[in-house]
């Protein structure tokens, strides 16, 4: 694939982690305002290049730092309504502060394809064994330029602090509809194989049709679609299963349809992204009858193109890995019924036009003419390159391919000044008609080392 080369023109620096970068017109503008969502809970805009807050709600984000200052908590979706400009209409997702449980399990979790015990676990006490509450809310735009919050649209219960998706909340161009893509709950492996129990809510891709008035003011908080109230089940399908842990949803227009651009992040072996065209989204009272036919990402059975696999140090040489498929039986029956990925990149490559890989973090399509080799190409971002510090994150591009292989993808060279310090690739967006690439860069794996976050404009090198 063709080298491409680009350059990053500073937009914002010294603020809390970027979690959401997107465009919107807002009421009585004329043009597109860039906002920014920051994992603490504030959201900014830019205005005559200057940054300006637009809603503080860190007293209303849970304590964040629960792994020695890493987290996957806090504000993780931001999405304008598709008539913001009228109606001043926009949505949150966040982690509800003084929420926190005790956790689903007492302890990490692996499995053990020789001990079935660990293969079929289940969540059990839920309102006693949880991590913490999530909430997607719809909020309004004041005549006053004053955010106020309208109504709650969910409460989910969360079973352990991490995979609780990012730029989780996308308005879809084709329905109308908000989309929520929803990550597996958490831990490691899908100790409860919650992505693949199809009236479990985490590790799905969700529909949600924001201008159904059906839902409570004040929603039970739950952790299954059918602990929902038949109004708030009205309003909800399900798009897609088998989700890991995602970094939102792409759209890209072709012709007279939309190609869709969704990540799944790996576990030990592989990142993937996944395209589709066509879906059947499933009404909640059909799920047990019709759920064979949503799109199915695979996991927990399947990490991308491979079977999910522990790896272990080869006694007899340290060097190497012992790989065992996880879950072989899960495997087995998926392999038929799962999506196929678009690309899979992996956590060890060792050729020289490739990368190790960390965690994917943004997949966009970009339409623009301004980097003629990236014009209609999907890119996307990993966290962190697997190499001595300072450590850098990677941006790399792939193309659409109608032949059902695996894609090729090839690094994107960054003329940057980061030097020597450490530039974790967080965050990517665009704007609406995705002819700019916005890319956010965080100094550390910590959210609680503040005010390290830069935002850049990604533009011809």
């Amino acid at each position: 694939m063709k080298k491409v080369k680009v350059s990053l023109r500073p937009i914002v620096s010294n603020i809390n982690l970027p979690t959401v970068i997107k465009t919107a017109i807002s009421p009585g503008n004329s043009i597109e305002t860039l906002f920014i969502a920051t994992q603490t809970g504030v959201i900014f805009y830019i205005e005559n290049n200057v940054l300006k807050p637009f809603l503080d709600i860190k007293s209303q984000i849970i304590q964040l730092g629960a792994a020695g200052g890493y987290d996957e908590r806090g504000l993780l979706g931001l999405a304008f309504h598709p008539n913001f400009y009228y109606n001043g209409l926009f949505y949150l997702h966040y982690s509800v502060a003084n929420s926190q449980g005790k956790s689903a399990l007492p302890g990490s979790f692996n499995p053990n394809p020789c001990d079935i015990k660990t293969l079929n676990l289940k969540w059990t006490n839920r309102e006693h064994n949880y991590d913490h509450i999530d909430t997607i809310e719809e909020w309004v735009l004041k005549s006053n330029n004053q955010p106020q919050k309208r109504r709650t649209l969910l409460n989910l219960r969360r079973p352990f602090f991490n995979h609780n998706g990012v730029n989780s909340l996308n308005f879809s161009p084709e329905t109308g509809k908000l989309i929520f893509t929803n990550g597996d709950g958490g831990s490691g492996y899908d100790p409860f194989n919650l992505s693949q129990d199809d009236m479990e809510i985490a590790g799905k891709i969700i529909e949600i049709d924001v201008n159904n008035d059906k839902f409570h003011l004040k929603p039970p908080i739950v952790s299954r679609f059918d602990e929902l109230p038949v109004s708030i089940q009205e309003t909800i399908s399900v798009m897609a299963k088998g989700v890991r842990n995602i970094p939102g949803i792409s759209f890209q227009k072709f012709y007279d349809r939309y190609i869709k651009y969704v990540g799944n992040v790996g576990q030990d072996l592989v990142e993937s992204i996944f395209s589709f065209n066509n879906y059947k989204s499933i009404p909640i009272n059909q799920l047990n009858q019709s759920s064979k036919d949503m799109i199915n990402l695979g996991w927990r059975g399947w990490e991308g193109a491979l079977p999910t696999s522990m790896i272990e140090s080869c006694p007899t040489n340290q060097n190497l890995d012992e790989k065992t498929i996880a879950y072989y039986n899960e495997a087995v029956k998926l392999s038929i019924h799962r999506q196929q990925p678009l690309i899979s990149y992996f956590h060890k490559d060792n050729r020289p036009d490739k990368f190790r890989g960390t965690a994917l973090t943004g997949v966009q399509s970009y339409i623009g003419i301004n980097i003629p080799d990236l014009t209609g190409k999907v890119i996307f971002t990993d966290i962190a390159r697997k190499s001595q510090p300072p450590v850098k994150g990677v941006l790399a591009y792939t193309t659409v391919s109608d032949n059902c292989k695996l894609n090729d993808f090839s690094v994107i060279d960054i003329d940057d000044n980061f030097s020597t310090q450490s530039a974790f690739y967080v965050s990517l967006g665009t704007n609406l008609d995705q002819t700019k690439l916005y890319l956010g860069v965080y100094g550390s794996m910590k959210v609680t080392d503040y005010n390290l976050g830069n935002v850049y404009e990604i533009v011809q090198g």
